[in-house]
């Protein structure tokens, strides 16, 4: 479970506010890239946090959107995001360390240290740490994941009212059965990845 060891050892070096990050949504075939940043008051956070904040991927779709709101009550949070274009025109990596430095950005207010989810941090205008599966060990980074999933899954969800074939309110762009059977009969849309190989390739037969 993730607790507050990095988040402590960056303030024993005297960093005092410290923000955790995360993204969402490398993987999908469609959709912007999204991250998350969370910084949290260790002296002031409740025990639903304390006890259930964890690596997104591992909650229930119902629980993060219960965190997500303690979280908006609880810590301070911001947002990024880099759009399907952007992904196409500079790469997926490019584009999250984009999303990342836009949530950063976002918090309202400038922070000492960053502990970054994954081997590689953004250049920020602070101090970073990259943290292999932070957001299973970090607390930070773990409200920051959640922060991030549900921002995306509810973008993903908006975006299914305008094309409701995807199936994206439930697979959130990942290529499943019902997304490729889609692409196969309704085409390609606005909203996907083109330097994907797989919608690169369907691109290629027209």
């Amino acid at each position: 479970m993730p607790d507050f060891f990095f988040e402590d050892q960056a303030r024993s070096k005297g960093y005092k506010l410290v923000a955790g990050v995360d993204e969402a949504g490398r993987g999908p075939w469609c959709g912007p890239v999204v991250a998350g940043a969370a910084i949290l008051d260790p002296q002031n956070i409740p025990q639903e946090l304390l006890e259930g904040l964890d690596d997104s991927k591992k909650l229930k779709p119902a629980k993060r959107e219960l965190l997500f709101e303690v979280l908006l009550n609880h810590a301070i949070t911001g947002v990024g995001q880099a759009s399907a274009e952007e992904i196409d025109e500079m790469n997926i990596l490019a584009a999250t360390m984009l999303a990342m430095k836009r949530a950063v950005e976002d918090l309202g207010t400038k922070i000492d240290y960053a502990l970054i989810d994954g081997n590689k941090a953004p250049n920020l205008s602070c101090p970073a740490e990259a943290v292999v599966k932070g957001d299973g060990r970090s607390l930070s980074i773990a409200a920051a994941s959640i922060v991030a999933k549900v921002t995306r899954d509810r973008i993903m969800t908006g975006l299914a009212e305008e094309y409701p074939q995807y199936g994206w309110e439930t697979n959130s762009g990942y290529g499943t059965k019902v997304h490729q059977e889609a692409l196969r009969k309704h085409g390609v849309t606005p909203h996907h990845r083109r330097s994907y190989k797989p919608i690169a390739y369907i691109l290629s037969l027209k």
